[in-house]
């Protein structure tokens, strides 16, 4: 890749968790990864015309934001936008001109606020959310009522991480007792466990194919290696995509736009692109590698300007245009 396909813009802290804005603008929300209680969440924006960024909005945060996620269908007549955040609670934010505003900080269903480790927000019905925690629950948030739907014991440890598939029904999580399990909201009292790992290795990360309902995709601890998973044939992987030099991978990411790529990023420095065109035959070698400065800790691919793949390593930014 050249120079001038590389934005790069550094936060002066680690960066612990990012998320594209769903507006047509290059926005990124990043958040902070500070040993201390205070923490902060940053918005900018690339201006694509000179390649430079703009600081559009800071706001103080408690703790380490696990995650961060814009609304999925964003209202494009107001300028401002909804974010939410995880740590040891959920936020909503409002996103604006003035800056970064608290809405609303959802109560825990118990006395404990057990941290939060991720969440994801329903693309088809956007007031639903779903957050996972280390207390072994998934939760179903309703933000315009602002209450909790339900609440249900996902594993028998830790959550380390949910993802809702095409619909409003369909959710996945995984966590420390080494396996991915699919729920139906509409019929709780079963649970699918679509995989497990030999050894009951912590899974840390779960992705669902929002173009391809059939395909999840994980990741476990200390792994180098990511797995695809077809729900129609669960508990074996429909393949391993392996090209991580034995480095542990750290992030996984769908395409929005194809139904057939995903990202993997590691510890080895490799940003890997999979085109997955050929399954079920085992899919061996990458079709685009990009080697960045550092251990990448993050990877984002966007929706709403999907030539541009955002990673993070401590506390720089790069942008890459394919």
């Amino acid at each position: 890749m050249g120079d001038r396909e590389i934005y790069e813009y550094d936060s002066g802290w680690t960066i612990y968790s990012m998320n594209w804005s769903n507006r047509p603008e290059a926005r990124l929300a990043l958040g902070s990864f500070k040993e201390d209680f205070g923490n902060v969440i940053k918005v900018i924006d690339l201006r694509q015309d000179t390649g430079e960024f703009v600081e559009r909005a800071q706001v103080d945060h408690p703790y380490p934001p696990t995650k961060l996620m814009w609304h999925p269908s964003p209202s494009l007549s107001s300028s401002s936008d909804l974010l939410c955040s995880s740590a040891d609670y959920l936020r909503l934010w409002e996103v604006s001109d003035v800056g970064i505003t608290l809405k609303h900080q959802f109560s825990n269903l118990t006395e404990y606020a057990a941290p939060l480790t991720s969440f994801d927000w329903n693309e088809t019905d956007p007031k639903i959310l779903g957050t996972s925690s280390i207390d072994t629950t998934c939760t179903i948030w309703n933000i315009e009522t602002r209450q909790a739907v339900t609440q249900l014991i996902a594993h028998d440890t830790e959550v380390y991480d949910m993802t809702f598939g095409r619909g409003t029904d369909l959710f996945a999580s995984v966590g420390a007792d080494g396996s991915l399990r699919t729920f139906d909201l509409r019929s709780l009292r079963h649970s699918t466990i679509v995989y497990e790992t030999p050894k009951k290795t912590p899974l840390l990360r779960v992705s669902w194919n929002r173009q391809d309902e059939f395909y999840l995709a994980t990741f476990g601890v200390d792994s180098p290696s990511a797995i695809i998973l077809d729900t129609r044939y669960p508990t074996v992987p429909v393949t391993q995509l392996s090209g991580h030099e034995a480095s542990p991978i750290n992030a996984i990411s769908w395409a929005p736009h194809s139904s057939c790529h995903i990202s993997t990023a590691g510890e080895d420095k490799q940003v890997l692109i999979w085109d997955l065109r050929s399954l079920p035959s085992p899919v061996t070698q990458p079709s685009l590698a990009y080697y960045a400065p550092y251990e990448i800790n993050q990877l984002q691919l966007s929706r709403s300007n999907p030539s541009l793949i955002a990673i993070a390593f401590s506390h720089r930014l790069q942008l890459l245009r394919l």
